[in-house]
């Protein structure tokens, strides 16, 4: 995971203001993939026990905004989000507990990027889910 200064260091080149909350919001991403919007609250307030809510909401759309962290909201879940960014990975979800897993691009032919009719649109990501049980649970 990165260090305080490498999260200023992304804040800076990313044009943002360093902020504490900002910092504390990129390492609960790092140290949390996939979280939802409480768990990082919970995870902030360890290091920014008075931080409100609507600082970290402002944190994450800014981050998000900047290409820092990316939100995911798989059917019928509450948005996530990871720091994995920029890499069109996809996404593995468990139909029972909800448990999410990174996924990279099918293999063979890049099913992921060529749409069969891209209408006039310019592609640039596709967003892929994967559904089924994890090992976890039982089938």
């Amino acid at each position: 995971m990165a260090t305080p200064l490498e999260f200023r260091e992304m804040l800076r080149e990313a044009d943002l203001r360093v902020t504490r909350p900002r910092i504390a919001v990129l390492r609960a991403v790092h140290a949390h993939p996939h979280a939802d919007t409480d768990s990082i609250i919970g995870a902030v307030r360890g290091d920014l026990p008075k931080v409100s809510h609507q600082a970290v909401y402002d944190s994450l759309r800014a981050l998000t905004a900047a290409g820092l962290v990316r939100r995911i909201q798989p059917s019928g879940s509450v948005a996530r989000y990871e720091s994995r960014t920029g890499d069109n990975h996809h996404h593995v979800v468990c139909r029972s507990c909800g448990a999410i897993a990174d996924v990279d691009c099918a293999v063979g032919e890049a099913p992921c990027l060529t749409a069969s009719d891209d209408r006039g649109f310019a592609i640039h990501e596709a967003e892929v889910v994967y559904w089924g049980l994890c090992p976890d649970c039982p089938s």
